[in-house]
């Protein structure tokens, strides 16, 4: 072995300094050996992020995204609400909406949408991985030690989603009604949070808490593990690096496909749940909803409104991925 291997190999060891101050004194190393030195420098320069970081990136992606996809979210709803929007389609629904209540109709409760980004997604996003961390799936250092499974995936990505749907609910709530509401003012996001309030008390920031939460744990579980799966799949046919954007696309295209398959029953019960008149209950909970769907309107009610879902699932669940995997790139973080 010769001296500036020797120094080299040391310096790996023990300090990066060291190999840096060897190789200055040796004109003739290698590009490879110094490339390959660098290598581990960068690799080693990756840091797990914190938790604050991570739900603070996975939030401002989120609040930036919902900001161009709200329009679909008020078309999709109106749609499940109504049997007269159903009948209309998409673009009808659009069209309608825009010619009777005005172009800013599109945008009614995107102020409870920001908060609601700022609470359920920035934890369903953000706490993926420190859940994964928790479960034995990730290793504490910069580099995974483990492989985890699609279901540890899927089983990290729902947990995380049950949390977010605990803190986002009472704002989920507002941004329904807020969207739903006929007219040409927009509706004021304090008031309808007080008449909310006087009617049924704070419970009532809370309807359909048991079908939100099943439906973000899905909808989660489903997002980050197919998204994390299907990411390997990619990049292991194409070459691609995990950071390449294409890679990241491809994935998040793969896994709102998915997400609207597995999300939209959940989708149609909560939206039912959280739409119901203060004055009158329709439904007692999840499972009686769903009964009276099935049973009254049968099954295949559960997709309808599947083709404005999936409008809104693909570009939300791309631009967010996209986002938040640039922000933790900025940061110096490694991809998903």
């Amino acid at each position: 072995m010769s001296f500036y291997q020797t120094s080299v190999q040391c310096g790996d060891e023990n300090n990066n300094n060291n190999s840096s101050s060897s190789s200055s004194h040796h004109p003739s190393s290698s590009p490879s050996s110094i490339l390959a030195t660098n290598a581990v420098v960068a690799a080693s320069s990756i840091v797990r992020p914190s938790l604050m970081s991570q739900v603070g990136m996975a939030g401002t992606a989120a609040v930036i995204t919902v900001t161009f996809i709200h329009p679909i979210d008020v078309v999709k709803t109106r749609i499940q609400v109504s049997n007269n929007y159903g009948k209309l389609g998409m673009v009808g629904t659009a069209v309608k909406v825009t010619s009777d209540e005005g172009f800013l109709a599109l945008w009614k409760g995107v102020n409870a949408a920001w908060l609601r980004e700022a609470t359920y997604t920035s934890l369903r996003l953000g706490l993926y991985e420190p859940v994964k961390v928790v479960i034995g799936h990730v290793g504490s250092g910069n580099d995974d030690s483990t492989t985890a499974t699609f279901l540890g995936k899927f089983l990290a990505g729902s947990a995380a989603g049950a949390l977010g749907s605990l803190a986002g609910n009472p704002f989920d709530v507002l941004k329904t009604r807020l969207m739903t509401s006929a007219g040409k003012e927009m509706p004021s996001m304090t008031k309808t949070a007080i008449d909310l309030y006087s009617n049924l008390g704070i419970m009532g920031f809370y309807r359909g808490i048991d079908s939100n939460v099943a439906r973000a744990m899905v909808l989660n579980g489903t997002k980050m593990g197919v998204y994390d799966q299907s990411k390997g799949y990619v990049v292991a046919a194409t070459g691609w690096s995990k950071k390449s954007l294409m890679a990241q696309f491809c994935s998040a295209v793969i896994a709102g496909f998915f997400m609207t398959c597995t999300v939209a029953p959940f989708d149609m019960i909560r939206t039912r749940l959280m739409n119901q008149p203060p004055e009158t209950k329709i439904y007692n909970n999840a499972c009686d909803c769903m009964m009276k769907i099935a049973t009254k309107e049968g099954p295949l009610m559960f997709w309808r409104g599947f083709i404005p879902i999936w409008s809104r699932f693909a570009p939300t669940t791309t631009l967010q991925l996209l986002i938040f995997e640039q922000l933790r790139s900025v940061m110096g973080m490694k991809a998903i």
